[in-house]
């Protein structure tokens, strides 16, 4: 008989590294969020900002990328409800 729970995870090569881009945007954000705080210039203000906007466009392509190989990829990812930043 069949298990009917698995406990082998969902493993597709290309969500593996979806994931791997989304953690190291999320990385990549938490670092641009740290220069804004610490920027004093405006003009290096603004370059933050930019640095900021881009990074999120980035993290939101990969989390709509996540989400649209199915609800399994998306829990295999642990991308949960609407998870969005912008």
């Amino acid at each position: 008989m069949k298990p009917i729970f698995s406990k082998k995870r969902f493993q597709d090569p290309e969500l593996m590294i979806l994931r791997s881009e989304l953690l190291e945007a999320q990385s990549e954000l938490a670092q641009a969020y740290r220069q804004f705080n610490q920027a004093v210039d405006p003009e290096l203000v603004e370059s933050c900002i930019y640095q900021i906007s881009a990074v999120k466009a980035r993290c939101n392509y990969l989390i709509r990328a996540i989400k649209e190989r199915g609800p399994q990829a998306a829990a295999a990812a642990q991308v949960e409800g609407d998870a969005i930043w912008t």
